[in-house]
């Protein structure tokens, strides 16, 4: 697609137009979604237009909050840009304390008959749900290229990615079982069943814009919980995309809401900590603002799951081929430009293979393409913003001035765009670099050597987080040996990519508590309630 030079301009749904560079994808789009849209009555105006035209993103594309099913616009907003060309794509509600205890009003209102529904029910409604995304996918994608810079096919990928949480939890709904007890008292019995939490707060980060959402939002349908969502400020348009999704899918009214905001941050994310209506929240974000989150949310004891900061080792031991530890680490290290939580921060490679893997890497680093992410041949995009240039090119500057080799990159692509970062491998830093204790969040991959496996774990597990690690073997002894003592959540062995619906997600020390995903993931949303019956059997 050839990208507009001027500041792009997005017709909203409420206008008839039935052509615009936003709906590239709309032709691929199938008519039996645009029928159940115009049964549903929710936007008349379609029947104007082509049918192959009639599922494009000028539906999905919305310009306000979403609160009990319904476009909430204000007179406030925040403007969005692309990052990869610093273009206006849209502006969105810049909504107060206030206005956001209408969204939670409405979670309230719709938790009163949303629980009483049954787990086939919210199953049903979640594969309904999960359809959608999927014929959305092109659209979807668009949109998390435009807000968030990655590659469209790794956009596109996400939209499966979230879409898989659906399908999972629409499969662990009718499974949230209880329990049968033979309690110490004679001719008692007693049983547990699991019921929903409550109105649950979701906020979630720029990163993964679409997946975030499904992962949290996914399990908590599928145990009967309401939502208030709030997206990051940098990437709104997809949260609330899916929240148009879900209304077309037949989720009822008031149990997904968005929520926008940019310059009160601060206020809402207090409101949804201390509200007593919301019964949980759940965060993925960084350490700092988990803190705070948690602090908050003291004075209402709320149940709280939180996916913080990481800065994952990515371990070599010498027993492994080169050319496979190198493929790991670049899907590991790069995917996102290096903006994932899980992305490999520090590689250790054993010391007798470590000039073959430095040299490897940097061969296979410097074939990446960067570039818009709507471009043909594009591998890796933009950063988020200029705060994150500037923590990579920090990063960078101080590996060097501590002995680092920078083999390939180590310098902005300012040719490219304001936020491009060329992708980067750094050899011979010393260990008392900030990237040892800091997660960089970007392209930059830096290679330490070790001599010992004692020694490598003692530098792996000296940081406070502990979310993803990694470990490259083909010792299955010291694979499990390894995987054991690592302090982290999460460990790959022989792999670089580790997420997945059917996997436990979630950290240990200053990375978190919680678990997403996986069968283990609605239990978050649910509350364990025992029921003891006396003189069971007994004669009245």
């Amino acid at each position: 697609m050839v990208r507009p030079t001027r500041p792009i301009q997005v017709p909203r749904a409420i206008m008839p137009q039935t052509t615009s560079w936003w709906g590239v994808a709309a032709h691929k789009q199938k008519a039996p979604l645009a029928s159940r849209m115009l049964r549903s009555g929710q936007c008349q105006w379609l029947s104007t237009i082509n049918v192959k035209d009639k599922l494009s993103a000028r539906y999905l594309f919305r310009e306000a909050a979403i609160i009990n099913g319904k476009d909430y616009p204000s007179t406030m907003h925040f403007q969005v840009y692309d990052p990869a060309t610093q273009a206006q794509i849209g502006v969105c509600p810049d909504l107060t304390s206030r206005q956001v205890d209408e969204a939670i009003a409405a979670a309230y209102t719709a938790f009163d008959s949303f629980r009483r529904t049954t787990p086939f029910e919210r199953a049903k409604l979640l594969r309904e749900w999960r359809d959608l995304v999927m014929e959305s996918q092109e659209d979807l994608a668009t949109m998390i290229t435009l807000e968030n810079g990655k590659p469209i096919a790794e956009a596109k990928g996400e939209v499966a990615y979230a879409a898989s949480f659906m399908d999972w939890f629409a499969g662990e709904a009718p499974r949230a079982y209880g329990d049968v007890i033979a309690p110490s008292v004679e001719g008692n019995r007693a049983i547990t069943i699991k019921q929903p939490v409550g109105v649950c707060g979701i906020i979630t980060p720029w990163n993964f814009p679409a997946a975030m959402i499904t992962r949290k939002v996914s399990a908590a349908i599928a145990a009967g919980c309401t939502v208030v969502i709030k997206p990051d400020c940098e990437t709104p348009f997809t949260a609330i995309a899916l929240a148009k999704l879900a209304k077309i899918a037949g989720i009822p009214d008031g149990v997904v809401n968005v929520i926008t905001t940019k310059s009160y941050l601060n206020e809402v994310g207090e409101k949804l900590c201390t509200d007593e209506r919301i019964k949980k929240v759940s965060f993925t974000g960084s350490t700092g603002v988990g803190k705070l989150l948690m602090g908050q949310s003291s004075s209402t004891l709320k149940k709280l799951s939180f996916e913080l900061g990481g800065n994952a080792p990515f371990i070599v031991f010498p027993d492994t081929p080169v050319a496979e530890a190198v493929t790991a680490a670049v899907s590991c290290k790069f995917r996102g430009s290096g903006q994932t939580c899980v992305c490999a921060n520090r590689l250790f490679v054993h010391e007798s293979i470590y000039d073959e893997f430095c040299e490897l890497l940097a061969e296979k680093v410097s074939g990446f393409k960067i570039g818009n992410g709507l471009e043909e041949g594009v591998t890796h995009g933009p950063l988020i913003h200029d705060r994150a240039v500037d923590k990579v090119q920090a990063h960078v500057d101080d590996a060097v001035k501590h002995g680092g080799k920078v083999l390939v990159g180590g310098k902005r692509a300012t040719e490219i765009g304001k936020y491009f970062y060329y992708p980067t491998v750094i050899r011979d830093a010393k260990p008392r670099v900030r990237i040892m204790k800091e997660e960089t969040f970007g392209p930059v991959a830096a290679v330490f050597k070790f001599t010992s496996e004692e020694e490598v774990i003692a530098l792996a597990n000296n940081v406070e987080v502990g979310l993803a690690s990694y470990v490259m073997t083909n010792d299955i002894n010291r694979a499990f040996r390894v995987a054991e003592q690592l302090e982290y959540g999460m460990v790959g062995v022989n792999t670089g990519i580790i997420s997945d619906c059917a996997t436990p997600f979630g950290g240990v020390k200053f990375s978190g508590f919680g678990r997403e995903g996986s069968k283990y993931g609605i239990e978050e949303y649910l509350n364990i309630k025992s029921i003891t019956f006396g003189k069971v059997g007994a004669p009245y």
